[in-house]
């Protein structure tokens, strides 16, 4: 080893000194290393450690927030099941505003007698619960599948008075039996409560049908709109709507492949999972 310079052994000097050194400043240095290790302080923060490490080990993990978390969602599953039992009822006219209709009608249904308001119903119900749990709020504008309605006005009014984020009706279409595919309903300016909403109907319509058409592998409507894309300005439950909404016919239930589909418990969940995915791009973009 060589010599250490006679500055620095000076320097190391004042050092030991200032410590409280004796003859030797290494063994200075390990008395005070060995009197840090046994301070009250130490000796406590040591005790502590596994208490912290148990009590870290036993917490409960902090709950993730989805990623619709803060979002408002209405859902209106078209008609109603019991809607043919009243015919006065649901044949009562509603202003929509370009014009006068009947407040509801029973919806169609396949040749095997699967309906349209049941079609509906378990779609929107699939939807709440993928939707509730990816951390929205969701709203039905009907509750149960064996009542009477609500009119058209009324399924708007819902969306409205819950400030919706989005808003969607989910139906099923009754076309002549050739014709086949999806198609989304957007509304139209009227010089109405939709109109500063139109704009932003027009996104979600088309978030929606782009993830109808991956989710389900469904092809566009070959009977109506331009790539599943259709305006309309006589549906009260866009006209009347002043938060983004749009109607969605998932397909043709007088066609015999569409019906096929729609009657498989498997495939309905592929358009809920489908529709919910759309409305999360367009509340997420």
């Amino acid at each position: 080893m060589r010599a250490l310079p006679a500055s620095l052994l000076a320097a190391c000097g004042l050092i030991a000194t200032a410590c409280g050194g004796t003859d030797s400043g290494g063994a200075a240095a390990g008395q005070a290393a060995r009197a840090a290790v046994t301070t009250p302080a130490s000796a406590s923060a040591l005790a502590s450690a596994p208490t912290q490490a148990k009590s870290q080990a036993h917490a409960k993990p902090q709950a993730v927030a989805g990623p619709l978390e803060g979002k408002t969602i209405v859902i209106d599953p078209g008609h109603n099941g019991g809607n043919y039992r009243n015919p006065t009822a649901i044949n009562r006219k509603v202003n929509v505003l370009t014009k006068w209709k009947p407040c509801d009608t029973t919806g169609t249904e396949t040749a095997s007698h699967y309906t349209e308001a049941a079609f509906s119903w378990d779609v929107s119900n699939r939807m709440v619960k993928i939707l509730t749990a990816r951390g929205a709020k969701v709203k039905l504008t009907r509750t149960d599948n064996n009542s009477v309605g609500p009119c058209i006005t009324q399924r708007a009014a819902i969306g409205n008075k819950a400030k919706a984020d989005a808003a969607i009706s989910v139906h099923g279409d009754g076309a002549p039996a050739a014709d086949h595919g999806f198609h989304i309903i957007m509304p139209k300016k009227i010089n109405g409560p939709v109109d500063p909403v139109v704009a932003d109907s027009s996104r979600l319509g088309v978030a929606v049908r782009d993830a109808f058409k991956k989710g389900t592998g469904l092809p566009y409507s070959t009977y109506i709109g331009s790539k599943a894309l259709d305006y309309r300005n006589d549906l009260g439950g866009l006209n009347l709507s002043t938060v983004p909404k749009i109607f969605i016919e998932c397909g043709n239930m007088r066609n015999a492949g569409d019906a096929a589909k729609f009657k498989d418990p498997a495939f309905r969940q592929r358009i809920a999972v489908a529709l919910a995915d759309g409305l999360q791009h367009y509340l997420k973009a």
